[in-house]
């Protein structure tokens, strides 16, 4: 198994390779053949068919669906179902999108997908019908498991009872699912349908994992804000003071970030030393939202010319300040789950970069062979 393919960079890529010549990465981020003068694609496609072939991978006799629970290292737990979400006319109004997406090029999803007809990886969509975690819970033990490079443990039941499956597709589909993780790979799903795909079986569906939208079945962590390329000489302290109250909280120390971070509170990080920021009376209404990543990016449009990159760990995004790659970091608090599913009842996105479900479904636990849908 391995990472989605959007959080895993060519060192990862490469130490995943090397572990094992069945690894999912192989499929998921693919490189040429230079053995056959194979493009990644179709090198893909030609590794996903001998793995087939070879008996690596092999296909349930029956439909069926999938429990999937991740723990992480302090024990918490996410429980969701695998199965196909429908992209015809009839689902797409169930299918709400999370938040707004920075542009990101689709067209490698799209070749990949189009050569391999493959899901690679799941969306993670979240079930805005309750009911759903207790249709999944089971004293049995997991028909597969593997714990990730970050301790956290995978696991897999199959479900292929009718009535069970029966039941879980009637609480999926009797509410809205929310896209948590995977827009750009629903918009490529969806391109291919409407494309090239339009007489492919399987082609009006994606493998999705389906978790319900409660406060005990997500952890949800932020994403903060990295700023680089700011002209010499520019008070940051002064431009958030327009839409914060701004106070001093020490020095940029070891001690003084881990406190801010570990607290989740909402900080301003320079190497010359940490503020807390409490968004003053305004700053909501003039934002449109009560979302921290919101009112940090009233300041943000009003800063000159200026570099702005994403962390998704306070840990992360302090080393950046203290290896000046970049001139400042923003910490932001996460979003409440109570706050996600408001948004989602008022059929509103989120900014972009508001959210960071975490841990990642692995690509590699099930994949979802179109022509199996036939």
């Amino acid at each position: 198994m391995a990472p989605p393919y959007d959080v895993v960079g060519p060192e990862q890529r490469s130490v995943l390779a090397a572990r094992h010549s069945a690894n999912a990465i192989l499929v998921e981020l693919p490189e040429p053949d230079p053995r056959s003068g194979a493009d990644r694609y179709v090198g893909a496609a030609a590794r996903f068919a001998e793995w087939r072939a070879d008996g690596i991978l092999v296909a349930d006799p029956d439909d069926a669906f999938y429990a999937y629970r991740m723990t992480d290292v302090d024990g918490a737990t996410t429980l969701g179902v695998l199965g196909v979400l429908g992209l015809d006319k009839a689902s797409a109004g169930q299918i709400l999108p999370h938040e707004e997406t920075l542009p990101k090029a689709k067209s490698d999803r799209l070749e990949l997908l189009a050569a391999t007809r493959v899901n690679l990886s799941p969306v993670w969509g979240l079930s805005m019908a309750s009911g759903l975690t207790a249709l999944l819970v089971n004293d049995a033990p997991p028909a597969a498991g593997a714990v990730d490079d970050d301790g956290v443990r995978h696991e897999l039941w199959l479900i292929d009872d009718h009535a069970i499956m029966a039941a879980i597709a009637d609480v999926v589909g009797s509410a809205p699912v929310v896209v948590a993780d995977g827009h750009h790979r629903l918009a490529t799903a969806s391109t291919y349908l409407a494309g090239a795909g339009s007489g492919t079986p399987g082609a009006d569906g994606i493998l999705a994992l389906v978790v319900e939208l409660a406060e005990d079945t997500l952890s949800v962590g932020p994403i903060h804000r990295l700023l680089s390329g700011l002209p010499d000489g520019l008070d940051l302290v002064e431009a958030f003071d327009s839409w914060f109250d701004v106070a001093r909280a020490g020095d940029c120390t070891e001690r003084t970030t881990a406190a801010l971070g570990e607290s989740s509170a909402l900080a301003l990080v320079m190497s010359s030393g940490c503020w807390l920021l409490t968004p003053r009376d305004g700053t909501a209404e003039a934002a449109g939202s009560d979302l921290m990543s919101s009112m940090v990016a009233l300041v943000v449009a009003e800063l000159p010319d200026h570099d702005l990159a994403f962390a998704n760990s306070w840990q992360e995004a302090v080393a950046a300040v203290r290896s000046e790659v970049a001139q400042a970091a923003v910490l932001l608090p996460p979003v409440a789950v109570a706050q996600i599913d408001a948004w989602a009842q008022a059929r509103r996105r989120m900014p972009p970069k508001s959210t960071f479900f975490h841990p990642k479904p692995r690509t590699g636990m099930v994949f979802r062979a179109l022509d199996l849908e036939a």
